[in-house]
């Protein structure tokens, strides 16, 4: 989960996932949003892919890229846990 609170902390991937939310989208559907270079989009993917946050699967001669609603299903069942938890302490 510590990879995923790092790719989190960038607003840029923040912003890729809310492009995904939407639709599944190629690196250079996702490019199109921003006001940067290709690589750097990449290097974004590859942090939200390493963290489990997206998944990519090659379709003839693209990737396309999807959220992964695992484990933002798993950190929110831990958030509710951490404030159930906190809550019964009072």
């Amino acid at each position: 989960m510590n990879n995923a609170f790092k790719a989190l902390s960038d607003p840029t991937r923040r912003k890729i996932l809310d492009l995904l939310k939407e639709k599944d989208l190629t690196a250079g559907e996702i490019s199109e949003y921003f006001n940067m270079t290709k690589p750097s989009i990449s290097q974004h993917l590859k942090i939200l892919k390493h963290a489990g946050l997206v998944n990519d699967e090659k379709r003839g001669q693209f990737i396309i890229y999807s959220l992964n609603t695992t484990v933002f299903q798993e950190f929110i069942s831990w958030a509710l846990n951490f404030v159930n938890n906190k809550e019964e302490q009072r």
